[in-house]
């Protein structure tokens, strides 16, 4: 149909064991669904499930408890610190 973009048709080649291919195809079908909406589904909810991991901050409770230290009381700030702070002031 003119003017009406084509849908992605990117296509992906796995080399499967053939027990593998049919535990898959045996999944797909009791999902009601094709092997490639299955699968696309599936490894789609673990992708976001990695991506979201990899993204979180993970702490210890000692390391937790630290930032929270110097949140409340944060170190004084060291000369090196203060030179940069001294000449945007005098720049002003």
């Amino acid at each position: 149909m003119p003017g009406t973009p084509e849908a992605d048709k990117s296509r992906l080649a796995l080399r499967l064991r053939q027990e593998d291919r049919k535990r898959l195809l045996r999944a797909a079908a009791i999902e009601n669904t094709d092997l490639t909406s299955f699968m696309v589904q599936h490894a789609l909810r673990i992708a976001g499930t990695v991506i979201e991991k990899s993204e979180r901050v993970q702490r210890s409770e000692r390391d937790t408890l630290r930032v929270l230290d110097l949140i409340e009381n944060p170190p004084a700030p060291t000369p090196r610190l203060l030179r940069p702070a001294r000449s945007f002031q005098s720049h002003r």
